[in-house]
């Protein structure tokens, strides 16, 4: 008994701290929420207020959540662009058709292996047009072995 004694008053003493705290400027997680409502339903604190009511009270409203989400995501691209790689970038070199000595390999992993080498051939004289092996929108390796399909 005076264990569980002890988890309501510690529970309660949690739930107080984070009721007088100042709230965070962005909303709550859905789980950290949700272990706020299961900590005010075990200490018999809610007053009647079922989960949608009790979220939009404590964990912050929906829309305020969408809207700072949006204002990072605006904020990010504002960013600083990405420094120039040291000396002039060459237009990306491509290989030709796939190396004779992958062709005892699968279609595709020739294509890979042969890619990869000139990718690595390029970066040592800066030829790869500033573009990284995998990244959004296409990288070399998509790039390469788009050409080396066609």
């Amino acid at each position: 008994m005076p264990m569980l004694r002890n988890f309501v008053l510690a529970s309660v003493s949690a739930l107080a701290a984070m009721a007088l705290a100042p709230a965070p400027a962005s909303a709550l997680t859905m789980k950290e929420c949700s272990a706020k409502y299961q900590d005010a339903k075990k200490a018999n604190t809610l007053k009647g207020q079922k989960w949608n009511d009790f979220r939009k009270a404590q964990c912050g409203d929906d829309d305020a959540a969408e809207a700072d989400a949006a204002s990072a995501v605006k904020d990010e691209p504002a960013a600083a662009p990405a420094p120039a790689a040291a000396g002039k970038a060459k237009a990306a070199v491509f290989p030709k058709a796939v190396a004779q000595k992958y062709s005892n390999e699968t279609a595709g992993k020739a294509r890979l292996k042969t890619c990869a080498d000139q990718y690595n051939a390029n970066k040592t004289a800066n030829a790869n047009g500033s573009l990284k092996w995998i990244e959004k929108g296409g990288g070399y390796w998509s790039q390469c072995n788009a050409k080396l399909k066609s």
